[in-house]
């Protein structure tokens, strides 16, 4: 027996076409092709110039080989050119792998290498890390030198720069639709809190629903005004160039994230919205009164990373900031847990309201299910505000997976949910609220820090024994590595010689803050306690500095 509701009524191009956000600006250039959407420093650019310019990019690219599968690799600070990789490189069916412009040349080498790195954008800023990064790397990319205005310039490293290839491009070229919806579009590295950087794969759908997504819990419209604080390599920033251009909203960049820069951008620009890891808001609330008297009111700004103090949220409110705390990782877009505000809360308390916001929140309406379950049962823990489990999502907007590592990404969505490796308890109204971090992750600033890889590096040290790392709590950073050391016997070294040997073997934000001496308490097997390293800690720093 047929089904009258399948017979005959099929998916054809008329009813079914591919999402991906790349489509949201052609919308947007033919409804407000005047309107501003781009600033940076003393050029702006219309939508109509945007799409033109994303257009250029991308029949260029297309001229010089890139194809369907294509890795095209870019480092810079957030200016005009990313966001129109953000469009141009998915656009033509290649890839865009977004660099972290805070990692050293080994990482970004090994980056280069296992994406297998066909084209480099790379601002000139950084040109002295990716010479080394590229000489280490076994690639040979086409190499594009974006040498903006409004930077401080530095070294071309490749045969052409940004403005040259987008002159042998065209403004009117016709693009063609994307045709396949799980066809990779963006690959984000981890920051290697196991070992090296993992590359995690992410899909026109999956991008296309969390930049809506954004939207549903952070509502912008052609009358908002975005500056970009967040860098655009943390998780495509966050899937904010597809939602910010998809609402006609202005993007206003910002090379350097520093409270004068970000101040002067939301008086000048009139700011309505920004994005930031919490110590971007531990910046602002810390600024010269000077600075901070002149905030214009009612800024919307979404945090993630290391949860924020409740203070801080306090604080930064009462400067005329509206905050919006989410949670996500890389393997989700970014940010797809929300602590959405209910009106019922409005007549608390400061600090009762700050502590309701400095929740992680519940899942976006675009992420079909987010909970906590126990991970060996995989079964839900109660909503009691006290039993801990493991952050897992399933949903449209989770990672493809690893690229070239099935095993890893077998064992992430081990049981059909994937695994954060965050510890939280539920409340009874069904919001997360993280207690602590499995794998032992240190969120700085917003970036993972592998106690692992800070380890390896101590282990090298001619005078280290043994060593353990741990996160100590950061008013400034959010958390700071804390690492326990023993040393050889009849050997010497002090807590500065140590810090500088790290420094002068990883990329600095990595390196320990705080180095205490002492013997490493292990068990029987010899695995060392770190949770008894995490209580010294609370002990020794953090319940000094409360009585204080």
């Amino acid at each position: 027996m047929s089904d009258k509701y399948t017979n005959g009524l099929g998916q054809v191009a008329a009813n079914q076409q591919a999402l991906s956000p790349v489509n949201f600006l052609k919308r947007t250039a033919e409804l407000y092709p005047n309107k501003t959407a781009i600033i940076h420093g003393s050029d702006s650019y219309s939508y109509v110039e945007y799409q033109q310019n994303v257009k250029r990019l991308a029949s260029a690219l297309l001229q010089r080989g890139v194809k369907k599968g294509t890795t095209v690799s870019i480092m810079a600070a957030n200016i005009p050119a990313f966001l129109d990789a953000h469009f141009a490189v998915p656009m033509i069916g290649a890839v865009l792998n977004s660099l972290n412009t805070r990692l050293d040349a080994d990482n970004l080498a090994f980056i280069l290498d296992h994406a297998e790195c066909d084209v480099l954008l790379t601002d000139t800023a950084y040109y002295k890390v990716m010479k080394k990064a590229v000489a280490l790397s076994s690639r040979s990319p086409l190499i594009i030198d974006i040498d903006d205005r409004q930077g401080p310039g530095g070294e071309c490293l490749g045969e052409i720069e940004y403005q040259q290839l987008l002159a042998e491009g065209d403004p009117d070229y016709t693009l063609a639709m994307v045709e396949d919806e799980w066809q990779a579009m963006a690959l984000n590295y981890t920051s290697g809190t196991t070992g090296n950087p993992k590359g995690v794969v992410y899909s026109h759908r999956g991008a296309y629903l969390n930049a809506l997504g954004n939207n549903m819990i952070w509502p912008l419209d052609e009358n908002s005004v975005y500056l970009w604080t967040l860098p655009m390599f943390h998780c495509n920033g966050w899937c904010f160039p597809w939602t910010v251009t998809a609402m006609a909203a202005t993007h206003v960049c910002l090379r350097q994230v520093e409270v004068s820069a970000i101040i002067n951008s939301i008086n000048e620009h009139k700011v309505t919205h920004m994005c930031g890891a919490p110590i971007v808001l531990n910046m602002i609330l810390n600024g010269p009164d000077e600075l901070t008297s002149k905030l214009n009111s009612n800024i919307k700004a979404m945090t993630a990373g290391a949860p924020p103090p409740a203070a801080v949220i306090k604080g930064i409110e009462k400067l005329g900031f509206d905050i919006t705390q989410t949670y996500g990782l890389t393997e989700v877009y970014g940010p797809c847990v929300a602590s959405t505000w209910k009106h019922e809360w409005d007549n608390l308390t400061a600090d009762e309201r700050a502590a309701l916001k400095a929740r992680q929140g519940i899942r976006y309406p675009t992420q079909e299910d987010v909970d906590v379950l126990d991970p060996e049962t995989m079964q839900p823990v109660p909503s009691d505000a006290e039993t801990i489990g493991e952050i897992m999502f399933r949903g449209n907007t989770t990672m493809k997976g690893y690229l070239k590592n099935p095993s890893a990404t077998e064992e992430a969505f081990k049981g059909g949910w994937f695994h954060s490796g965050d510890l939280a308890v539920k409340h009874p109204d069904g919001y997360l609220e993280i207690r602590d971090r499995s794998k032992d992750i240190i969120i700085s600033g917003g970036e993972n820090i592998s106690s692992v890889e800070v380890e390896g590096i101590l282990y090298r040290h001619p005078a280290i024994m043994e060593a353990a790392v741990v996160a100590r709590k950061d008013d400034t950073w959010g958390e700071t590595p804390c690492a326990f050391v023993t040393l050889k016997p009849g050997e010497q070294a002090t807590q500065s010689d140590i810090i500088a040997f790290c420094k002068s073997n990883m990329a600095s934000f990595k390196c320990p803050k705080t180095i205490v001496f002492s013997d490493l308490p292990k068990t029987s097997t010899g695995k060392i306690q770190k949770f008894i390293l995490r209580e010294k800690v609370k002990n020794l720093f953090e319940q000094k500095a409360e009585a204080v």
